[in-house]
């Protein structure tokens, strides 16, 4: 595995970033598309925890280096898989050090034509150092796998290969809580669409589900239903969905939320200003982690 500092992993490069094309339309993605530039990001990386004095501290005290460093990204493959499995894994400060604790894991899922290092560049890792580092939230590990096949026969199979292959193998070589209760799921776009696929059709690996900028895959649109009716009561997930109000899937989006209303579904619903854009989901990124990290703690 190639262990990368987060600061290299988010802040490397400036970038042109193209809209994503829809899942229902891949036979346009040749087609000229808009280019967008994000901002360069200015979160900290290692900012300063706030430590609570006790009544033995004295103002010299020096906190646990690993206290104040960012923690570090991992690329992996599972070589076993057909196609091979590629992924990116985040483990929080202190991992190598709290060899006795174990951690809730976040699945994050890329959208249509990128890579697995989506969330990454969106600033994904940075906002999560931020909040453990802070004491705003627990430690939590987030895993990025990596669907470049999508356009490919194969790409069907990447929601089978995430959950027999690559969650199995996460809880077997990291330190994590295999509680489904302790295990999220989200995406961008159709990182969404398998979120959504991958969450309520799995109740028991996953309990904490997100859906940003959803885009719906066709065949799911009819089996949601079965899916949620099928979920025993006391393993009915928490969602959370948003989407901008200029974004191509806004209708479908509209319809999947009035259904978890419909069977009273735990979820929030935000409408926010913007488009089906890397541009949108930069400005709400730090929406989405605090709110998985609330659920965690929750």
């Amino acid at each position: 595995m190639r262990r990368m500092n987060t600061r290299q992993a988010t802040i490397r490069r400036a970038i042109l970033l193209t809209l994503i094309v829809p899942v229902a339309a891949c036979s346009s993605s040749n087609q000229s598309i808009p280019t967008l530039t994000l901002p360069t990001s200015t979160r900290s990386h290692t900012p300063t925890p706030t430590l609570s004095a006790t009544p033995e501290a004295n103002a010299t005290q020096t906190p646990p280096s690993c206290l104040v460093q960012p923690g570090t990204v991992e690329e992996g493959t599972l070589e076993s898989t057909k196609p091979p499995q590629g992924y990116f894994i985040y483990l929080p400060p202190c991992y190598p050090e709290t060899t006795d604790k174990r951690y809730p894991v976040l699945y994050l899922l890329h959208g249509q034509t990128y890579r697995a290092d989506q969330w990454i560049r969106l600033g994904a890792v940075d906002v999560t150092n931020e909040l453990i580092l802070s004491g705003e939230t627990m430690p939590f590990i987030i895993v990025f796998p990596d669907d470049r096949y999508w356009n490919q026969p194969s790409g069907a199979g990447f929601g089978e290969r995430v959950t027999n292959d690559l969650i199995p193998y996460i809880d077997r070589t990291y330190r994590t809580n295999p509680d489904p209760r302790y295990r999220a799921v989200g995406g961008l776009s159709r990182g969404a669409g398998w979120a959504l696929q991958l969450g309520l059709s799995r109740p028991d690996l996953f309990s904490i589900i997100g859906l940003h900028s959803l885009a719906v895959f066709q065949s799911d649109a009819y089996r949601v239903e079965g899916w949620i009716v099928s979920i025993p009561p006391a393993s009915r997930p928490r969602l959370y969905m948003d989407i901008g109000d200029n974004d191509r899937e806004l209708l479908s989006a509209r319809q999947m939320e009035a259904r978890f209303t419909q069977f009273d579904l735990p979820h929030e619903w935000h409408l926010y200003s913007g488009d089906h854009t890397e541009e949108y989901w930069y400005a709400h990124v730090e929406e989405y982690i605090r709110w998985y990290a609330e659920q965690f703690s929750s």
